[in-house]
Formats: structure tokens, C-alpha cells, sequence
């Protein structure tokens, strides 16, 4: 573990307390919340000076009615008291209305001289009027607050921030001054894990029994997790406990990361597994389709839609870049999940698809791809939920069918570059595909011109990195380079005049 107070960000954690103030902390799931939230509880306590207790109200988690809600919050309060030695306060019941306020009051007597601090989680889990009930009472007690009177400092804890709460508990009217919170201090998030603190973390291990890590490995996970805490961790503990024997101190290496890599995404553990749900929802399917078809987009930051993917850790935003899946572990996962369905509807390939040194024949692949989409595409098109995608996922998925178990795919999207970009590695042979649509307005041969100089770049842009090795083709070469593009246009031509097969310098361009 590492501090999660060393990643706090934008929050002063002494000032909320020597300032009686109210704040919310968001941040995606198991990224180290509930960790700090604990630990901050505890080093209040023991210093002696306040009295702090953490509460989870994630029990409240879809129930609306306010009569429902307030009695299950006050059993959450009763059970966390008692957890941390602080006494239990007593609440009237038959006023669900005024019940959580009456028993922080009641609470914060029975706890002077120290004052109260009451770090609420899960907050997020409270919806309708459970959710505007819950925050009028805190901000009814807000103006008396102080040493037996009502907690100097709470803390709201969840995945999105405040505002986001009330705009979906008031069906999508967005907050006003007036709001039932208007009286928080700070928005507070938890960034991700930096570089160093990868190589700290990994050092607790070696201190605990001398296991060593390599820096390309360590490099790897980084590179893969870009610091989210869940992956970082997961990733070392498969390959210190799984990979290797949980007693080894045999050095961890990149090989090693790989295989814990790919265990992970297979085993689709609980943490991607919610991310994998989240697929469904309609805002993030319209994010979704933009990141993977690359089409620019002005208003794409614009809109819940962009917050509650940023909110999730789904996407990031940094500053100079386009908008893009948060890291390659959940642009893997978030492809095979889009397209596991066509991968298990495809039939087995009976035609040849491998060179004789076992590498992959791409231009056979791409070929039988060519005759697959002339033929099912228009009738599997209706069927996806990701319509404007709808090509790259056929064609990502056609791809998984054939290497699955021997090679992988590395995926490159987001929004505003105008394709997708994918390397294939197959028995350690590379090749390069690049995805380009014609829209209306555009021509074959424009399209192809741009494709070309962009793959190339890529290409040479596509160095050796942790877990990538060089970059070759089955003789030793640079990679082959694949252009595909699909007509998306109205007045599209035949089928005769869009499937094509075009050598071109070096890359091959197929139309579709």
C-alpha cells in the first residue's frame, strides 16, 4: 500500500478540520478512497483531539424512499460507532425527515468535548429523494455546527462529485445556487499512481522477502496501468503469487508481467467486470463510438456524458491531448467485451490463414475478411449496439478469432484522430492494420492518400517498448502496413467498386 493522502488533490486536509468545513472527495472505484478514509479515521482518533468515524452508506444502494433510506443510514451509523469505540447516538424513527439531523446532533453531545467528524461513503449508492433528503439535513445542521452541537467537518465520499448527484436525482436539471449542498468547501480527488511510486510500492515486496523487479518490468506495468491502483496492484500480485510460486524471490520480469497481463484480462476480474457493464449505458456508448472511430468531435467534452466516463476512469483528458481510453489494460478489455459476441458468432476458420514458419498470413486473413463483409455485413450491422463502430468491431473481432491463444492486439483510439490503429503480433511476427472510414464528402483515393502517410508515421512512430519488443515482420523486416477502409457514405457505389485490393508502395490498401 501507499499513502492515498499523497494523492489528494486539490483538498488540505488539516484546514477542513481547524476550519469546520464540509467537502466532497470523487474518484473511480478502487483507487484508494475508502483506504484513506479509514487510515484519515483512525490517526484522528489516536491523536486524541476529535472524534472521527467513517460510515458507508452504500446499504442505501436503490432505495429512493426517504423512509426507507434514513433508518438504513442510521443502522450504518450505530454499526461504524461501535466499530471505532465511539458511542452510539439515539434518533427519533418516526421522522424519517429530520432523523439523520437529530442523530448527528445527539451524536455530537455524546462525543464533547471532542468535536465530531463524520467521513461519509459511498455516497453515490443515495439517489432521488433519499439523496436531496440526505443533503438538507446535513445542510440544515450545517449553520449550528460545532462541539456538541452537530460535526465540525463531514466528509461526502463516491465516484462523481456532488453536483452530478443532485443533477441526477433532479432528472437532469442541473444544480443552482440554492442548491441542498451549496455549503461544501472543496471538490478533492485521488490522482493515480506516479512512476515512482510503482517503484516504492514494488519495494515494500523486496524489503518483505528480497524479491527484485526488473526496470523494463516495472516500466510495463506502468506503461499498461499509467498508475491506476487496482491494475498496479493486481498486476504485481499475479505475477509474484500466480506467475511465479507466492514463496519465490526469483527476480519479476517483463515476461512475467506479460503473462500476469494476460491472466487478468482473461479472468475479467470484478474490477473490469463493472467496467465492462458500463458498456450498456447509452452516454457512454456515444463516447465510446467516437473514441474508437477517431471522428472529430468539438463538443465531445461536452455534456454528462464525457463527465461521467472521466468520473469512472474510463477516459482520460489530459491537457494538449485528445480525449482516450484511460489506459491499454481497459482498451483491451473494452474491445473484447464489444466484440465477443461476433467472435463467438464467427465460425471457426477452415481456410489458411498461417504462413508455413507458423507466422500469420495477413493477406489471406484480410482477403477472407473482404468476402465476409460483401457478404453479413449489412444483415450483422442492425444487429450491433455500436452502429457507427460497427466496422472496426467486425473487423477487431474477426481478427481475435483467428490469433486468440498465439498473438494479441494493440490497440490505438481516440477521439479526433481519424482512424484506429492496430498491431498485430503473431508468433512474434508484427503487422500494422489501420482503420479508415469514408464519410460524405470524401473520396476513395483522398482517404487512401491521408491513410497512407498515417500508418507509415505510426509505423515509424511504433518503437520498441516494454513487452513490445522490435517491431518486424516474419523475414526480419519492418512491419507490414494494412489500410483498410470501409465506405461509409449514402450514395456508396457497388459492392464490385468497393472492394478493393490495392498494392501500394508499402502498404497494402483494402477497400470495403
Amino acid at each position: 500500500m501507499l499513502p492515498p493522502e499523497e494523492r489528494l488533490v486539490g483538498s488540505q486536509l488539516h484546514r477542513y478540520i481547524r476550519d469546520q468545513l464540509y467537502w466532497v472527495l470523487h474518484a473511480p472505484r478502487q483507487t484508494g478512497k475508502t483506504t484513506f478514509l479509514q487510515s484519515w479515521a483512525r490517526e484522528i482518533n489516536a491523536a486524541g483531539t476529535a472524534a472521527a468515524c467513517y460510515v458507508t452508506v452504500e446499504r442505501c444502494q436503490g432505495v429512493t424512499e426517504v423512509e426507507k433510506a434514513m433508518p438504513n443510514i442510521y443502522e450504518a451509523i450505530s454499526t461504524y460507532a461501535e466499530w471505532y469505540g465511539l458511542p452510539v447516538p439515539k434518533t427519533d424513527r418516526d421522522t424519517p425527515s429530520s432523523m439523520l439531523n437529530k442523530t448527528l446532533t445527539n451524536w455530537s453531545k455524546l462525543t464533547a468535548p471532542k468535536p465530531l467528524i463524520v467521513l461519509f461513503d459511498e455516497v453515490d449508492t443515495l439517489t432521488g429523494e433519499a439523496l436531496i433528503s440526505f443533503l438538507r439535513q446535513l445542510r440544515d445542521g450545517f449553520a449550528t455546527r460545532g462541539v456538541g452541537k452537530f460535526p465540525i467537518s463531514i466528509a461526502l465520499v463516491g465516484m462523481r462529485d456532488l453536483k452530478d448527484y443532485i443533477t441526477a436525482a433532479k432528472d437532469g436539471v442541473a444544480p443552482n445556487p440554492g442548491s441542498p449542498f451549496n455549503i461544501k468547501e472543496d471538490s478533492a480527488t485521488l490522482s493515480n499512481f506516479q512512476k515512482d511510486g510503482i517503484t516504492r510500492l514494488f519495494a515494500q515486496r523486496t524489503k518483505e522477502n528480497g524479491q527484485q523487479i526488473t526496470p523494463e518490468a516495472l516500466d510495463y506495468v506502468y506503461e499498461q496501468s499509467k498508475g491506476q491502483p487496482w491494475i498496479v496492484n493486481s498486476l504485481f500480485k499475479r505475477a509474484t503469487m500466480r506467475v511465479l510460486d507466492e514463496d519465490s524471490t526469483e527476480t519479476v520480469t517483463i515476461d512475467h508481467i506479460l503473462l500476469a497481463r494476460k491472466q487478468m484480462i482473461e479472468a475479467r476480474e470484478t474490477h473490469l467486470d463493472a467496467l465492462v457493464y458500463r458498456m450498456d449505458d447509452s452516454r457512454v456508448r456515444k463516447l465510446m463510438e467516437t473514441l474508437i472511430t477517431g471522428e472529430p468531435d468539438p463538443f465531445i467534452a461536452e455534456g454528462e456524458a464525457f463527465r461521467l466516463c472521466l468520473d469512472l476512469g474510463l477516459v482520460s483528458a489530459e491537457t494538449g491531448k485528445s480525449p482516450t481510453i484511460a489506459n491499454p489494460i481497459y482498451r483491451e478489455v473494452i474491445a473484447r467485451q464489444l466484440t465477443y459476441g461476433a467472435q463467438m458468432a464467427l465460425t471457426e476458420p477452415e481456410w489458411r490463414w498461417q504462413k508455413p514458419d507458423g507466422t500469420l498470413d495477413m493477406d489471406a486473413l484480410l482477403r477472407e475478411f473482404q468476402d465476409f463483409w460483401h457478404t453479413n455485413s449489412e444483415a450483422w450491422e442492425v444487429m450491433m449496439k455500436y452502429p457507427e463502430a460497427f466496422p472496426h468491431l467486425l473487423l477487431m473481432a474477426f481478427l481475435q478469432r483467428v490469433i486468440n491463444g498465439n498473438g494479441r492486439i494493440e490497440r490505438e483510439y481516440a477521439a479526433g484522430r481519424g482512424r484506429m490503429d492496430l498491431a498485430v503480433e503473431y508468433n512474434g511476427s508484427w503487422d500494422i492494420i489501420e482503420v479508415k472510414l469514408i464519410r460524405q464528402g470524401k473520396t476513395f483515393e483522398g482517404v487512401m492518400a491521408e491513410g497512407k502517410k498515417q500508418i507509415l508515421r505510426y509505423r515509424d512512430t511504433f518503437a520498441p517498448t516494454p513487452g513490445r519488443r522490435a517491431l518486424r515482420s516474419s523475414d526480419g523486416g519492418p512491419a507490414d502496413c494494412y489500410l483498410v477502409i470501409f465506405d461509409r457514405r449514402a450514395d456508396k457505389p457497388a459492392w464490385e467498386e468497393r472492394l478493393q485490393w490495392v498494392v501500394d508502395g508499402e502498404v497494402t490498401v483494402v477497400g470495403g
